[in-house]
């Protein structure tokens, strides 16, 4: 076993440890960058002391996250609506690519100017707390987004606006006009000097101003010029405003309050203003009063403010399900997007548009495919595989002119349904590795992982991500780096630059382990992937065993990782035996062992291929004794059916627990079954003269088993016996006394279905490879009953199943 020392990254930043010591098993071989001498370190020279440094890591590092505020301008979305798929984090780092390390930039402000002239006059003891700290972050905001301050760098192809960019399908068609926010539309802007008018107004005629006169008010602020907003949010006499229209919220009809919540969302007024509490109130109460444009319209302004109205839904859609049938083609597709970006709906809703969707299927055009994909996947709503087919077959007919972000919306929904459009996929791995470089990082992963949840494996796609993914890996979050880790390893596959591919994640996850720290799960999927491809990056192994990091996992309430501490600890201890690091505490192995074992056993027996291999493997070998049904690696999650041979290739009645006490002493020194002949065996295995076979072998009711005849013949080297008092075929070997022989052969028979493969192929997914990969080190022979030779034999007869399972079990044993 070969152990390779990475060297340190130069330029590191927010406390980046040195390149974590790997275990690999690759023998002769060396990361990417690392010279010979970094190499040439073994595992005996890690010290102690550094093992120990690793824990340090749990502690979240105060790194500076850069942040470029021009990424929600309007230049850069359009310019990366044609380029490519991302979405930035609010705590990601903004790298750029220099060399080798790529350390995050700060982007900087050239030439900043700033107004200090203040138009609106105020009076700090009337301001409204809430509007004054939001004023504050929009000044400092406004002054450094200003066009004329700020290098937009339209190739970025990181830089997305996760709102504007997957609202591109309300530009093509006329309709949805009626039923959208739309922040482009132009209007007269509001000269300085009729908004302090205004504002003049208010604090003079504040208790004489009628409802329309306050609509009114909101509409022509809002018209302001931008940079003026956030001053006016400051300006007591705007919140007198806010306060009248509060008070006189029950005498606006429903067109009023629509035009005061647009004016709010050009306004930018703060989503959590417990103003807006009342105006959510306020619409409930009017959502039987309004049409389904309006609805929708308000929904959609709710969305573009940034608040989550869970109230107004409810009653939007009880509203819905009596009127769903009126629906519109542009009312429907923009619903489906509202639903997704609220994350809420019922089922029974969700199946009425999905009838509406195959109504409508032949007018829709691609880019409204990806958004019906998109609503679906975020709010966790199936489709059914008819549906699923008929929009692979649209996307099929014109996938060149799919626009990558539709292309990835499109998989995310393939990926959770679980359905295999062949054609589809086959066209994806066509044009995929021509648009990856032009992604971000985050479509990049969607799309890796789309490939794994499907266990569809295009090599060129894979290659294409690996070669891409090195040069801008500090743009990756921490959930990227693990999905797409874990993709690579689930389909079992390494690409050409492995070692590249590898150092560069390795390392990026020691930079990112603050963010790591917060979100756990994603280092046990990061480690769990590389273990899959057999790496074992020994620090961040340690640190992820360590008790900190398992009472910080355990903590996670959404998540259950203690399966996945579980597995990665079994892993270690088999694949990593001079790993002298953390392990998980016995207490925490014996809970997790427990629970895995249940739902594995509530699984197995479950399946009727399972316990059709169970029963005849139990009649062929003699009894329940000669086999278990058990998980020999309890951390792998699956269980196995466990056969010991002798010396002499006989089954040893090793399962105890399959029967009484008192039968264990008879079993010690007898043998069971009768002989088999050249003759009977031929007839066996040609699947022959079954009535001619049971005549000779069928035993008397109630005879006692008879002891070896020294006349039976060897087959294939060992002695093979039947006997069943019901007709039934038994072909156990000698029977050896318990306690007096060891196992010389164990062996792990699997029962396997297509799951555990890549499609279409017979390779094993990484983690079904990695069981074997361990069985295999702890000296068993795995002898596997695949789905694609003993599903078919179910329907066949019962001597030629037992006739293929003596062959499997016996032939693997020589």
């Amino acid at each position: 076993m070969a152990l390779v020392i990475g060297r340190r990254f130069r330029g590191t930043f927010c406390g980046t440890p040195p390149c974590p010591a790997l275990i690999k098993h690759h023998i002769n071989k060396k990361l990417f960058g690392h010279s010979c001498e970094n190499c040439a370190l073994t595992a005996k020279k890690i010290s102690t002391d550094k093992m120990a440094a690793t824990c340090k890591l749990l502690k979240p590092l105060k790194y500076q996250a850069f942040r470029s505020p021009f990424l929600h301008s309007a230049a850069s979305r359009v310019a990366y609506w044609n380029v490519g798929y991302s979405r930035w984090h609010r705590r990601q780092d903004l790298p750029e690519h220099s060399g080798q390390c790529h350390p995050a930039r700060n982007v900087k402000n050239i030439g900043t100017t700033t107004s200090s002239q203040r138009v609106f006059t105020t009076s700090s003891a009337l301001l409204s707390l809430e509007f004054h700290k939001a004023s504050s972050a929009k000044t400092s905001t406004l002054q450094l987004t200003s066009p004329s301050t700020m290098r937009v760098d339209t190739k970025d192809v990181e830089a997305f606006d996760s709102l504007e960019g997957i609202r591109v399908f309300l530009q093509l068609r006329p309709e949805y006009q009626l039923h959208s926010y739309n922040k482009s539309e132009t209007f007269q802007p509001l000269p300085v000097s009729e908004g302090e008018l205004i504002l003049h107004k208010v604090r003079v005629q504040q208790s004489n101003l009628q409802p329309e006169t306050i609509t009114d008010y909101f509409c022509k602020l809002s018209s302001l010029p931008a940079e003026q907003r956030p001053v006016l949010l400051s300006n007591a006499s705007f919140a007198v405003l806010c306060q009248l229209s509060v008070k006189n919220i029950q005498l606006f009809d429903v067109p009023d309050l629509i035009s005061i919540l647009k004016a709010f969302v050009n306004l930018e007024i703060p989503p959590s203003h417990s103003m807006l509490d009342v105006y959510e109130t306020r619409f409930c109460h009017q959502v039987w009063k309004m049409n389904l444009d309006q609805l929708l319209l308000v929904a959609d302004l709710w969305r573009y403010l940034g608040r989550k109205v869970p109230r107004f839904l409810k009653n939007f859609f009880s509203y819905l399900n009596l009127h769903w049938k009126d629906l519109s083609l542009s009312q429907l597709i923009h619903l489906i997007y509202i639903i997704g970006e609220s994350r809420q709906a019922p089922q029974d809703l969700m199946q009425k548009l999905e009838s509406l969707i195959l109504k409508y299927i032949d007018l829709i055009n691609l880019e409204e495919v990806g958004t019906i994909c998109l609503g679906f996947f975020k709010s966790s709503s199936s489709l059914s595989e008819f549906v699923m087919r008929k929009i692979g077959d649209l996307a099929c007919a014109d996938m060149q002119h799919l626009s990558s972000h539709a292309l990835v919306h499109i998989l995310k929904m393939f990926r959770f349904t679980h359905v295999d459009h062949v054609n589809f996929m086959k066209q994806f791995g066509e044009i995929a590795p021509q648009r990856i470089p032009s992604l971000g990082v985050q479509g990049v992963m969607h799309l890796t992982l789309a490939c794994s949840a499907l266990h569809f494996l295009d090599e060129g796609v894979m290659n294409t991500v690996a070669a891409s993914l090195p040069p801008r890996v500090a743009h990756c979050r921490s959930k990227d780096i693990a999905k797409i880790l874990w993709s690579f390893g689930t389909l079992n596959y390494k690409p050409p630059n492995m070692d590249e591919f590898y150092s560069s994640l390795i390392n990026e996850i020691h930079r990112k382990m603050p963010e790591f720290s917060q979100y756990p799960e994603h280092l046990l999927t990061c480690l769990l992937g590389l273990a899959f491809s057999e790496y074992f990056p020994v620090e961040l192994i340690n640190t992820a065993l360590s008790p900190g990091f398992v009472r910080l996992a355990q903590e996670i309430r959404k998540f259950d990782l203690t399966k996945e501490l579980y597995t990665l600890d079994g892993t270690v201890g088999i694949e990593c035996p001079d790993y002298k690091g953390s392990r998980l505490s016995s207490h925490l192995q014996q809970e997790a062992s427990a629970n895995l074992w249940s739902s594995a056993q509530k699984d197995m027996r479950s399946k009727p291929e399972f316990l059709e291999a169970l029963s005849l493997l139990e009649t062929m070998l003699g009894g329940p004794q000669y086999i278990k049904h058990h998980m020999i690696l309890p951390h792998m999650r699956s269980s196995d059916l466990e056969v010991q041979l002798d010396v002499n290739m006989k089954p040893l009645p090793f399962n105890k627990e399959a029967l009484p006490t008192e039968e264990e002493a008879k079993l010690k020194l007898k043998h069971m079954g009768v002989s088999l002949t050249d003759d009977l065996m031929n007839q066996l295995l040609k699947g022959k003269a079954k009535r001619h076979f049971q005549r000779e072998t069928e035993p008397e009711t109630g005879q006692q088993p008879v002891e070896l005849e020294k006349a039976a013949v060897p087959l294939e080297g060992f002695l093979c016996k039947v006997a069943d008092r019901s007709g039934a075929l038994e072909i156990p070997g000698l029977c050896t006394p318990a306690g007096v022989q060891a196992p010389l052969v164990k062996l792990a028979i699997q029962v396997t279905n297509r799951n555990q493969y890549r499609y279409g192929t017979k390779n094993l997914l990484g983690l079904h490879n990695m069981k074997r990969r361990q069985l295999v080190q702890l000296g068993y022979r795995v002898v596997e009953l695949s789905h694609w030779e003993w599903l078919p034999l179910l329907k066949r007869t019962r001597l030629e199943k037992l006739a293929f399972l003596h062959e499997k079990v016996f032939s693997s044993a020589l």
